[in-house]
């Protein structure tokens, strides 16, 4: 005992696995013969091999490269090779479940969705021997050569045509229906099991490879054994189809169908098996319907002919207030539990995108909130932390938010997300930790409290129901109600208060457009702007009727800024210095606080929009975001030294962009918001 060699986590969770193998083998060939009295008995041991075989998958999700006591060659590889082991041993037991409940119908239940799981564990390594070490080493040719010949046919590019086993009817939109015996043609065998079909009414969408034999020319299945396996109608309890109708579903479906790289991921436990490629992420990459600057846009009326949310008073000579039925400040406080994703991966930025939501639409732009988090503490997220100078806006939780939506389900969604970077092959990606979501209105119509709320996190998309961002956790929690209450702590969870607006904040959020949500620290510097615009399109137009090109730098470039951040902050700290030696009475002065702001903004960020010093705008590049700040706070020090930009604009040693009239000239027709799907 003394001199046994203690065994790797991974080579415990091969040895289970192996045993587990040679007991499904011994059940399989004894319910060939077994009677119908003795398949009762067989029965209670296939649902606790099930429990097994769903335990040891669990223990090898959460194995990490890290855990091992000594270096292991090919880990990765041996992982996955493990992975199939398992997967093929539970699809064996799917099929024996169902041959065993011939006798049986009133059992089908619990087979089920493949299998029930139980949080058990059996501890099978008190009899080990030093022999074992090296079955470990060799376990992954053992697995290759039990494959069944089934499934390698089936596996086969060269085949195309297969045959339902059993009836399917689709979950959700992308699905395809199929009856048992009907004959598809398959055309992208993707790795998650989610197989693209099409059947004879030349109708595609994705079906379970577990529901398909190979389909021969005399319409019989390649596995005789096939006819005595009766596959359960997932569907048949009348699961409703949820069809989708927002105007965004392409890249909604893209986050819920094309899970190819969260799959491998996620079978390598590398990130739990609730993430998925983030929704809101996809919406933005899709264009600028979503982004802040889409949104700071003036809205035009049904009719065209005027503004629906940018209308002069001429009594005070400025822009009205416009009121919403939504105007608050939302601060994000923390996310705690945060499944952390395994070393494989190195995560770029961890953060919240929010925006308003119905349930179906997104109702406003989608607003990003970058996380810090302490090694000490890796699993909470927190915002707005102590910084000196001026805290960037990007990590600024605190939100306001604005819109007029009469919708009743108007709610906050909140993505928890991660941009990553694989290590192996230096793939980059977006991934949703979880999502939440906060209505803002009770069912009479009044408005939720203002208040901190513990919102839980759920995984999956937004039009996914029921998925649990770490279903390990829930599974490894005893009956209890102690360990339940344990578990339920374990959950990841996000904090956010909801802060209801003073007379003067709400007085200020009414000079901004109806819909936008942003950092609370710009906000002035967002007014200021939308007062510009004011004395543009309504003060100094000498024609109403007039839709010439308008020359004005800062209409024309200012919204650029809300996709730049950096920039952004730049320009608040260039009008902090200038407003620091301000006057009392120059403060109170609106007139001549624009005129400054518009100097400011010209000796600030116009000339850095412009300059070739100044690499474009990539998101989480910590590289590219260090060397932009350098390049700013280089052209700032030399603004505030020089008494202005024009010193370096005239330099040889400054280079700028080839001029652009778009530099200049604002086209109001084309940027105005005329048809606005989302709000």
């Amino acid at each position: 005992m003394a001199g046994r060699r203690a065994r790797s986590p991974l080579q415990r969770v091969q040895r289970r696995s192996r045993h587990l193998r040679d007991q499904v083998e011994a059940l399989r060939a004894e319910s060939a013969a077994a009677s119908g009295g003795q398949r009762q008995a067989l029965r209670q041991r296939y649902m606790q091999l099930q429990k097994l075989v769903d335990e040891n998958t669990d223990a090898l999700h959460n194995l990490k490269k890290a855990d091992e006591p000594a270096p292991v060659g090919n880990y990765t590889q041996r992982k996955e090779e493990e992975e199939k082991l398992l997967l093929k041993l539970s699809q064996q037991l799917w099929k024996l479940g169902h041959v065993l409940d011939q006798d049986n119908a009133a059992t089908n239940d619990t087979v089920k969705d493949g299998y029930q799981k139980d949080p058990q564990t059996v501890d099978e390594d008190k009899e080990e021997d030093e022999s074992d070490d090296d079955d470990a080493e060799s376990s992954e040719e053992e697995d290759s050569e039990e494959t069944d010949d089934e499934d390698k046919l089936l596996d086969d590019p060269s085949v195309k045509e297969c045959i339902a086993v059993g009836n399917f009817n689709a979950q959700q939109e992308g699905d395809l229906t199929f009856k048992k015996g009907e004959v598809l043609v398959i055309h992208d065998k993707k790795a998650d099991g989610w197989w693209l079909a099409e059947n004879s009414k030349g109708e595609r969408g994705l079906v379970p490879k577990t529901y398909l034999a190979v389909h021969n020319e005399d319409g019989e299945s390649q596995d005789e054994s096939d006819e005595h396996i009766e596959v359960v109608d997932e569907t048949a309890d009348g699961t409703e189809i949820k069809k989708r109708t927002d105007s965004h579903w392409s890249a909604v479906r893209k986050a819920i169908t094309e899970n190819d790289t969260v799959e491998v991921l996620a079978t390598m436990g590398a990130v739990p098996a609730g993430f998925r490629l983030s929704t809101l992420f996809q919406l933005l990459e899709g264009g600028n319907q979503f982004r802040a600057s889409y949104f700071l846009q003036p809205e035009l009326t049904p009719s065209q002919l005027a503004f629906k949310d940018l209308v002069w008073d001429s009594e005070k000579n400025t822009i009205q207030p416009r009121p919403t039925r939504v105007s608050l400040i939302v601060t994000l406080c923390s996310c705690k539990m945060i499944p952390l994703p395994a070393g494989s991966i190195q995560v770029l930025s961890r953060h919240v995108r929010l925006c308003l939501f119905d349930g179906n639409r997104v109702l406003s732009n989608i607003h990003t909130v970058r996380a810090t988090w302490q090694p000490k503490n890796p699993q909470m997220w927190t915002f707005s932390p102590r910084v000196t100078g001026i805290l960037p806006s990007l990590l600024d939780g605190d939100c306001f938010v604005r819109s007029n939506s009469p919708s009743s389900d108007i709610g906050f969604l909140f993505e928890l997300g991660i941009t990553y970077i694989r290590n192996s092959t230096g793939e980059r990606g977006e991934l949703s930790c979880g999502w939440a979501f906060q209505k803002l209105f009770t069912s009479d119509g009044m408005p939720v409290p203002s208040k901190m709320y513990e919102l839980p996190l759920n995984g999956g998309t937004p039009y996914e129901r029921g998925v649990e961002v770490d279903p390990s956790i829930s599974r490894r929690a005893g009956s209890g109600v102690l360990q339940q209450l344990i578990t339920l702590k374990k959950q990841p969870v996000l904090l956010v208060k909801l802060r209801s607006l003073s007379t003067q904040s709400k007085d200020i959020l009414n000079l901004l457009p109806e819909t936008l949500i942003g950092s609370m620290c710009y906000i002035h510097l967002l007014i200021f702007y939308r007062q510009i615009l004011g004395d543009a399109l309504l003060k100094d137009r000498i024609n109403m009727q007039s839709a010439d090109l308008i020359c004005n730098p800062i209409l024309a470039t200012f919204p650029q800024l809300m996709d730049q951040p950096d920039l952004m902050d730049a320009l608040r700290s260039a009008w902090a210095d200038r407003e620091r030696n301000l006057k009392r009475s120059e403060k109170r002065d609106r007139e001549f606080l624009k005129s400054l702001f518009v100097l400011v903004y010209h000796d600030s960020v116009f000339p850095l929009l412009q300059s070739t010093f100044l690499p474009s705008y990539k998101w989480a590049e910590e590289e590219s975001e260090a060397s932009r700040w350098r390049v700013i706070a280089d052209f700032l020090r030399k603004s505030r030294e020089n008494d202005g930009a024009l010193q370096s604009l005239l330099s040889s040693e400054n280079t700028h962009k080839a001029f652009d009239i778009s530099e200049l000239a604002y086209d109001f027709l084309g940027e105005t918001r005329k048809n606005n799907p989302v709000a």
